[in-house]
């Protein structure tokens, strides 16, 4: 399992239509292979993010590879995008409750 965590300011949008925008993508997201969840976040102000919890470090990188992933680093409302990736420590994570996650 593989977590990437982005965050950023959303721009020239209001968090109406920042989170209609979202319930439009959704289904997008959705569909990418490998993303076993996403959440998604919102902060203070202009704050946003997301945790993308993938089945492996393939499945992000190609997703960073995509159409949709390439898009979200040009997103005309996104600002001060930043990412970061993990690996899972699968048996400590298991001990404090870690939900498994599937696809379906």
């Amino acid at each position: 399992m593989h977590i990437a965590v982005f965050d950023y300011q959303i721009r020239d949008i209001d968090a109406a239509g920042w989170a209609a925008a979202c319930d439009e993508l959704a289904p997008a997201f959705a569909d990418v292979p490998g993303l076993l969840t996403k959440y998604w976040l919102h902060g203070e102000g202009e704050a946003r993010g997301g945790v993308y919890v993938w089945s492996d470090r393939a499945a992000y990188v190609a997703f960073l590879q995509s159409d949709l992933g390439r898009a979200l680093g040009s997103h005309p409302n996104i600002d001060r995008l930043t990412v970061r990736d993990y690996g899972v420590d699968e048996e400590p994570t298991r001990v404090t409750r870690g939900l498994p996650v599937t696809v379906g």
